[in-house]
């Protein structure tokens, strides 16, 4: 089954989110017209196994990974073919080499460093772009060094990088909302000063404009750390009754009372955006 879209609608951390938590393998394509404007989409192909990125390429010809090798002079053309040739079906060419010898642990580092962590960043500074996940796709092991980063991963480290936030403006939680920890989080991610910090506020009943005083940083900046840490499912959003909220529901002679667990939105580890979900349901009922 194939699921297409757009990341107007999907942003990339809740599609990442939706791989990593359904332990998704398949193929996700991404087309998107470059900065500057030049003739004709380009495109990015991400292999995941299990949830996981284990590479990520521009072409379909299985020679992305090999002529990175040949490239860096590591092994020659006619070795290598030999090599390819010999290699397990099922078995990572990367892992398959430093096996046999022919690569360094080191190496293989530099060339995942190259063929993914480096990529992925640049996935998300798309502001836009249609894709394509195929749960049906051959994922050829020539493009694999036999590591791998799980999508969550790679969403912390990709925001990290993010310069322009505008196209997530709009998903930014609240400046007045708190965070709780989730009851059951990813916390062995390794986490930045700031979000650490952040992390050890989010004590439910704190709001971002107050986290931002005590920290002594912008709202802005402590909405997007909160961003990060809600979509690896480290925390999630509490909205707050606000006075004048609390004023109307005395007025509707209601006693005002914490928003309920339903009315809370989360973006957790245990649980992908409402809307997501729910599109994501419409779809698959119309297939």
């Amino acid at each position: 089954m194939a699921i297409t879209s757009c990341l107007s609608e999907f942003s990339l951390p809740e599609l990442f989110q939706f791989l990593d938590q359904g332990n998704k393998t398949g193929l996700l394509t991404l087309r998107f017209q470059p900065e500057r404007q030049e003739q004709g989409k380009r495109v990015r192909h991400v292999l995941v196994r299990q949830g996981r990125i284990v590479a990520v390429t521009n072409r379909l010809d299985h020679q992305c990974l090999l002529s990175m090798i040949v490239q860096r002079g590591w092994i020659s053309p006619k070795v290598l073919r030999e090599q390819v040739n010999r290699c397990p079906a099922n078995i990572p060419i990367g892992l398959y080499l430093k096996t046999q010898g022919f690569l360094q642990p080191e190496q293989l580092r530099l060339l995942f460093h190259a063929q993914v962590l480096r990529q992925v960043c640049g996935l998300f500074r798309l502001k836009d772009a249609q894709f394509k996940f195929d749960s049906k796709a051959t994922l050829p092991t020539t493009e694999m060094t036999g590591l791998s980063l799980s999508a969550t991963e790679a969403t912390l480290m990709g925001l990290r990088v993010l310069r322009d936030w505008e196209a997530l403006a709009d998903k930014l939680p609240e400046p007045t909302s708190a965070l709780s920890r989730a009851v059951i989080g990813k916390r062995h991610l390794r986490l930045d000063s700031l979000e650490g910090r952040v992390w050890q506020l989010a004590n439910g009943s704190l709001p971002l404009n107050a986290i931002a005083t005590q920290l002594n940083q912008s709202v802005e900046t402590i909405q997007q750390t909160a961003f990060r840490l809600i979509n690896v499912g480290l925390v999630a959003e509490v909205p707050m009754i606000t006075p004048s909220h609390a004023k109307y529901l005395e007025e509707e002679a209601l006693d005002p009372v914490p928003v309920a667990a339903n009315h809370t939105k989360e973006n957790t580890g245990s649980d992908l955006s409402n809307s997501f979900m729910q599109n994501l349901l419409g779809f698959l009922r119309s297939k």
